[in-house]
């Protein structure tokens, strides 16, 4: 089987470990179902994967990715909900879920002809979505939409601000965020990328620590520590500060009399519920929104595509097809 997977790990140089190429079918449970990948998006997580963070050397190899979508055997078109774990033990909620995992961290992901997930893993695929657009969905777009629509209590009319236009999930941000009537604001240390961000969605532009015309109702933050202060500074009293990551760096200062005496929330959010993605295809189809695709390359091409995402020359999803 044709797949894309960490066959070492390699904190300096992560890509050293890659393979592309054909490997035997994994083990996952018997009653697991298969899907013929016609569609996988990649992500962040892909790199960090050959970094070996989440991706212990004891599991590999292991095919990558956490996107995909495709048909299973009794010809259903669905998106795979990547993330494995148990609604009843986060009470309701999988990512909750204290032995949680996505694919590719525990059993084998998305970068293959066929990937296997539990049954309960499926979404069913709009017919208005491509395979391509629907393979954008279950990581960047999903962690996206749980952002906004879950989290961070905003309301359209609402201004939120999206630190670090350009990649995935922030790219999401930007194109839901206007979809959802949020008035939306980003920076970018890039000129161009933060024209680009005009192009899909955002209302206005600024660079990083930019003194900004008003605070906002929310600040949506996936860079860390080379944002932190600036995310804090931009919200109004009782502001919402939702990070789901640190690309830069995960321990910035605190500020802790800035959060308790403007009453600041800081929320952390991670992926989102199979739920969730199912309403995020509807409001897709529902707005004519789509993800924003930088190219689409074939699964043999997966060294360049990672390799742009590594070195952070993408504008939105980069998708491989087997």
């Amino acid at each position: 089987m044709l797949s894309v997977y960490a066959a070492a790990i390699d904190r300096d140089d992560p890509l050293s470990g890659l393979v592309i190429g054909d490997l035997g079918e994994q083990p996952t449970p018997d009653d697991w179902v298969t899907v013929q990948v016609r569609a996988a998006s990649l992500n962040h997580h892909d790199v960090w994967s050959l970094k070996g963070q989440g991706l212990p050397a004891e599991r590999l190899p292991m095919v990558l990715g956490t996107d995909a979508a495709g048909v299973t055997q009794d010809g259903r078109e669905v998106i795979v909900h990547s993330v494995i774990g148990d609604p009843d033990a986060g009470g309701g909620d999988e990512t909750l879920d204290p032995r949680r995992s996505l694919l590719s961290e525990v059993y084998p992901g998305t970068l293959a002809e066929r990937v296997r997930v539990p049954a309960r893993n499926l979404v069913d695929k709009p017919a208005g979505l491509t395979f391509e657009e629907a393979a954008c969905l279950p990581t960047a777009w999903l962690t996206a939409y749980r952002m906004l629509a879950t989290k961070s209590a905003t309301n359209p009319g609402d201004t939120i601000l999206v630190q670090g236009a350009g990649g995935g999930v922030s790219s999401a941000l930007i194109a839901l965020g206007r979809a959802l009537g949020l008035r939306v604001w980003a920076t970018s240390r890039d000129a161009a990328k933060r024209d680009w961000a005009l192009t899909i969605g955002a209302d206005a532009v600024f660079e990083p620590g930019a003194r900004l015309p008003e605070r906002v109702d929310a600040v949506m933050e996936t860079v860390g520590e080379a944002t932190w202060s600036h995310s804090l500074k931009a919200l109004r009293p009782g502001g919402r500060l939702v990070v789901s990551g640190a690309t830069s760096g995960a321990n910035p200062p605190a500020d802790l009399n800035r959060v308790f005496f403007l009453q600041l929330s800081v929320i952390g959010s991670t992926m989102g519920t199979r739920a969730e993605l199912e309403s995020l295809a509807a409001l897709l189809v529902e707005t004519g929104l789509r993800p924003v695709i930088d190219r689409v390359l074939p699964m043999a091409e997966a060294r360049e595509a990672l390799a742009a995402i590594h070195d952070g020359s993408v504008h939105g999803k980069l998708v491989l097809v087997p």
